[in-house]
C-alpha cells in the first residue's frame, strides 16, 4: 500500500507514507493531493518542533511497519 492522508486540518496535515520515502517525496505527496494554497506548500515538521509534543519526526505505523507518520503544516 502506498501513501494516504491520515488527517487534515485547516494549516496541518498527517500522512502515512513509506518509510524510504525522502523528505521531498512526502512534500510532493502532500502538495499533490491535499495542496495548501501557499508559495512554499506544505512543510515538514522536524524533530524538535513545539508542535509535535516531543514525538519524533517520523513515527512507525502501528499498522505497516515499513510506512511512518509524518505531521506537515502550512
Amino acid at each position: 500500500m502506498g501513501a494516504v492522508i491520515l488527517r487534515t486540518g485547516f494549516l496541518d496535515m498527517q500522512v502515512c507514507v513509506p518509510k524510504d520515502f525522502t523528505d521531498e517525496q512526502v512534500k510532493e505527496f502532500a502538495d499533490s493531493y491535499n495542496p495548501c494554497g501557499t508559495k512554499n506548500g506544505w512543510l515538514i515538521l522536524k524533530q524538535g518542533s513545539k508542535y509535535l509534543g516531543g514525538a519524533d519526526e517520523r513515527v512507525v505505523c502501528s499498522r505497516k511497519d515499513d510506512h511512518v507518520h509524518i505531521v506537515l503544516e502550512a
